[in-house]
């Protein structure tokens, strides 16, 4: 890995990190972490995007999966999913240091077109793989990163490098996996609709017939489709996704618990308080207490 962008995205993940050591950069889907202890576990909803490793370590889990990884390696993760992350080595002296680029379906597509199909044999259904950092893969990124004080070039540049990112993608490791996924009719781009659905409804009550209906699937198959790409039920991932938002509000728009509560769709703030302790490990009003005086 290279020195000089471990220097770069220490750089500006320190000047523009968030609560959770997350800084967004001008690059449209280029993310840096920076994270200066372990120990923290911070819940999150990924989108699909692949994640390179610099310095430190990390573990996610989402249902019964649980990876490592650490630097030289990467986390790709292939479609929305709820899950815990947890910073396992890191100091101040040598940060966890990731950064992160979303994928995106529609240029997978197009490159399906325009490539010959690779056969092989089924990949297994999970929503997060590893593997070692490509070198083609890191190159694209490493461009993408050059972007970020260039404006002007980012408008010329930003597409090709994205598409040739992509491209070896799908040429490495868990190309099939990708392959599977991509097509439009695909299992996977079917629970894509319902999710997409879910997160823009999750504070209605949840019919999880319409988002059958929006995968175009039978309930049985929607159901034992969802669970194996998500690793979460539909109401699983619905009641994070409130939790997550009711937290954002009481941190980010100084929200009381039970505004929150009725906030992401909760009738009963009594059962906003326990399903919240479950989740985070202490009851809301501790929770923000705790996470204020830390920062």
């Amino acid at each position: 890995m290279s020195d000089a962008l471990r220097r770069v995205i220490a750089h500006h993940a320190g000047l523009h990190t968030d609560a959770d050591g997350l800084a967004e950069t001008p690059v449209a889907g280029l993310s840096f972490m920076r994270q200066n202890a372990p120990g923290r576990i911070i819940h999150s909803v990924y989108k699909p995007l692949i994640c390179l490793v610099l310095q430190g370590a990390k573990q996610v889990m989402a249902g019964d999966q649980v990876l490592d990884f650490a630097a030289g390696q990467s986390l790709i993760v292939n479609i929305d999913v709820p899950a815990i992350g947890r910073i396992t080595r890191a100091t101040r002296q040598a940060p966890y240091l990731a950064v992160a680029f979303e994928l995106d379906m529609a240029v997978l597509r197009g490159l399906l077109e325009e490539t010959a199909a690779h056969p092989a044999a089924p990949p297994p259904q999970a929503p997060f793989f590893v593997q070692e950092t490509d070198d083609g893969v890191l190159d694209c990124v490493t461009r993408l990163v050059r972007l970020i004080d260039r404006p002007e070039a980012a408008a010329v540049l930003r597409e090709s490098t994205v598409r040739e990112l992509h491209y070896w993608l799908l040429t490495g490791q868990h190309g099939a996996v990708l392959r599977r996924l991509a097509p439009s009719d695909s299992h996977a781009q079917r629970i894509a609709r319902a999710i997409a659905l879910l997160r823009t409804e999750f504070r209605q009550p949840l019919r999880v017939e319409r988002l059958a209906e929006a995968a175009g699937m039978s309930l049985s198959s929607f159901h034992q489709h969802f669970k194996a790409l998500t690793a979460v039920s539909p109401l699983q991932f619905q009641k994070q996704m409130r939790l997550l938002e009711a937290r954002r509000l009481m941190r980010a728009e100084a929200k009381t618990a039970a505004q929150a509560a009725f906030a992401v769709g909760y009738e009963s703030a009594s059962q906003f308080t326990r399903e919240y302790g479950r989740m985070f490990g202490a009851p809301p009003k501790r929770d923000i207490l705790e996470r204020r005086v830390a920062a």
